[in-house]
């Protein structure tokens, strides 16, 4: 079975689960459920075959009381956790549907596992990971037995899955089916799917324009990183090895917080290569201090935020040097200068944005113009519309450096039917319109109706509009006429109109007489 085969076949299978499970409850409500355990599974099987590394043991068939504190301690040290025997994921799946305590015993264990990175380096990238894995929850039934034949079921639909002999030959699997389960759950999730979710052709999109040009970069972030779809873009991208210091973000949704660290450690990114945080990025900001190479970014469009309410956000080290702050109706550039503030000065960040922030003015206007005098706008591409779950608004990627060689901003609409496919609700951009996107951008190229390298002064002109259209004039549609021909077509049909006037005149004259 190939690669390709044996994937789609996992992804029908989970999703065929994922769906009969649930039941009555609605699929959104019931997501932890699924992606939990699949992801006690994955932690189950790595910490297996991490324990029987070079030996000749069976991990699953030990007895607990085999294990020594110091073998407790170093698997700690290197994985974060510590699983026992009995707590593996194959030894509750075998007798799961005969647990009469399958919910409180389940509860147990995976607080034990979360528990066993307390006080170690792990502690904050494990600790709370299960938290929305609640087995007392009347969403699963009414009764203690509901409960327990409804986790049951999910086990055994989890344990059915079929990922391969090997562990290393097929964690990648792992990762491919959370994700797919993440994109689908966002997909029928409407417009609150688009808040943790970014299509992975839109994520590569990004991750391809902050990459251009490296081969290796320090650190990626995303100030706002859902469950972490964009980081782990760039993983895949350039490669785990390639990403010399992690990959950071923060989440304010607590349930979003949970699935972007099992998303990260699914992927096969070990907690000592990333950090993940919670809380309100633009409030309570994590890793200040930090620069990165490589910054990537959907935030939430025109959402409230505090703004001039409160007088200390003006002399933040983010937001003062722009001189005003974000309206507090449309936080779009309190991001966009976040961003700014924590990117090096080698570095490149691609965010995704609402397009009224390009020509609105008032205190937009003003932050546009420290943008651009600044000289920190490399590129604005115009994205086609309905790339994202719960949205059909044509978006737009910013893309900033500190470390341009020109004062022009490059100007691409990205809109046209070159730059997308149609596929079921949404549109889709393929791998061949990101690589004419990635083409342009990367050669500065100037092309009638898609591409401008617009000069400093001209966009000083237009009063720091930054919206494609203004410097980029689209394709007349419109039917060109030739009006020498169509005076000719004139003549000829007026003189033809005349000569059937007359005609029908003398059939009258002879009819009177």
């Amino acid at each position: 079975m190939t690669s390709n085969v044996q994937r789609q076949k996992l992804q029908q299978q989970i999703w065929n689960i994922a769906c009969h499970v649930r039941g009555a409850v609605d699929g959104w409500d019931f997501k932890q459920y699924v992606l939990g355990t699949l992801f006690y599974r994955f932690i189950s099987e790595n910490f297996a075959s991490y324990m029987e590394a070079d030996t000749e043991i069976d991990y699953a068939a030990m007895s607990d009381i085999a294990i020594t504190p110091e073998i407790k301690l170093d698997a700690i040290k290197t994985k974060g956790i510590f699983i026992y025997p009995s707590q593996l994921f194959c030894n509750v799946a075998q007798s799961a549907a005969t647990r009469d305590n399958l919910n409180t015993e389940l509860s147990h264990i995976l607080q034990s596992i979360e528990k066993s990175s307390r006080g170690g380096p792990s502690e904050q990238d494990i600790v709370g990971l299960f938290a929305d894995f609640d087995t007392t929850s009347s969403r699963l039934g009414n009764t203690v037995k509901d409960k327990n034949a409804r986790l049951a079921s999910v086990i055994d639909g989890v344990a059915s899955l079929q990922f391969g002999s090997g562990f290393h030959q097929h964690m990648d699997l792992f990762g491919d089916a959370y994700e797919f389960l993440v994109s689908n759950y966002a997909a029928n999730a409407g417009k609150s799917g688009g808040e943790f979710f970014t299509p992975s052709n839109v994520s590569l999109l990004l991750t391809r324009i902050v990459c251009c040009g490296k081969k290796i970069i320090n650190k990626v972030y995303d100030p706002a990183c859902g469950s972490g779809s964009l980081l782990l873009q760039a993983k895949k991208f350039i490669g785990l090895d390639k990403v010399e210091g992690g990959f950071y973000g923060q989440e304010i949704n607590n349930t979003t917080y949970n699935l972007a660290r099992m998303n990260m450690l699914l992927h096969n990114v070990n907690y000592d290569k990333f950090e993940i945080r919670l809380g309100d990025t633009l409030l309570e900001p994590h890793f200040m201090g930090e620069k990165f190479d490589a910054i990537v970014s959907n935030p939430p469009y025109s959402i409230k935020w505090k703004g001039d309410s409160d007088p200390t956000l003006i002399n933040d080290e983010r937001f003062a040097p722009a001189g005003k702050l974000a309206p507090k109706s449309k936080a779009d550039f309190a991001f966009v200068m976040h961003v700014l503030h924590y990117l090096s000065a080698t570095g490149r960040a691609a965010i995704v944005c609402f397009p009224g922030i390009f020509y609105r003015g008032g205190a937009e206007q003003t932050i546009r113009k420290y943008l651009v005098d600044g000289n920190y706008v490399e590129s604005i591409i115009a994205l086609p519309p309905n790339l994202f779950y719960g949205t059909t608004i044509t978006t737009v990627i910013l893309v900033l450096a500190k470390n341009k060689t020109t004062d022009a901003v490059q100007f691409i609409d990205a809109t046209g039917a070159d730059f997308y496919s149609k596929k079921t609700n949404n549109n889709i951009i393929e791998a061949g319109h990101m690589d004419k996107i990635l083409k342009i951008f990367a050669n500065k190229s100037e092309i009638a109706h898609v591409a401008r390298m617009v000069p400093h002064r001209e966009i000083i002109e237009n009063d720091y509009n930054l919206s494609p259209n203004t410097y980029i004039e689209p394709v007349d549609t419109r039917e060109q006429i030739d009006i020498r021909e169509l005076n000719r077509n004139i003549e000829r049909t007026v003189k033809r109109i005349n000569e059937l006037r007359n005609s029908i005149d003398k059939i009258i004259l002879e009819i009177e007489s």
